[in-house]
């Protein structure tokens, strides 16, 4: 059973990001289940620290924009939107090239509030960072 009030589409959330800092990272909305989405972020000069290394910064972009998206297309948009209220990352493992993919998937999904835990893989599947995103679900 699905859990979207607006069942997202791969296609329309790729689009919503043109000209937006989602956008400019190069993260790619790749696949949309009865209850996660999914996308994947390239390892590049856009995304790396000076060390070469993925950005912790950058990982937790690519969690944020998950969760958040996610927690929107939960709610009913002429009555309810989605904030922030706090994000927190455990960055495992480095990764020096190819791209991340990630996953969110609620952990809680109440009238006030949301929670989302996003994993981050490595093109071997291999754990890098593991997200929980809390959103406020505020009225119109």
């Amino acid at each position: 059973m699905s859990i979207w009030f607006t069942e997202p589409s791969v296609g329309a959330l790729n689009l919503s990001s043109v000209g937006t800092m989602v956008q400019h990272l190069g993260i790619e909305y790749t696949e949309v289940g009865d209850d996660y989405i999914k996308a994947r972020m390239p390892v590049d000069e856009r995304t790396v620290q000076p060390a070469g290394k993925l950005h912790g910064g950058a990982t937790v972009t690519l969690a944020e924009t998950l969760g958040s998206v996610s927690g929107y297309m939960c709610v009913d948009p002429v009555k309810n939107y989605c904030v922030g209220m706090e994000i927190n990352a455990n960055h495992i493992r480095p990764v020096e090239e190819g791209f991340v993919y990630g996953t969110s998937k609620p952990i809680h999904l109440g009238k006030s509030s949301h929670i989302w835990e996003i994993k981050i893989t490595n093109g071997d599947g291999k754990l890098v960072c593991i997200a929980r995103l809390t959103l406020a679900v505020r009225d119109i």
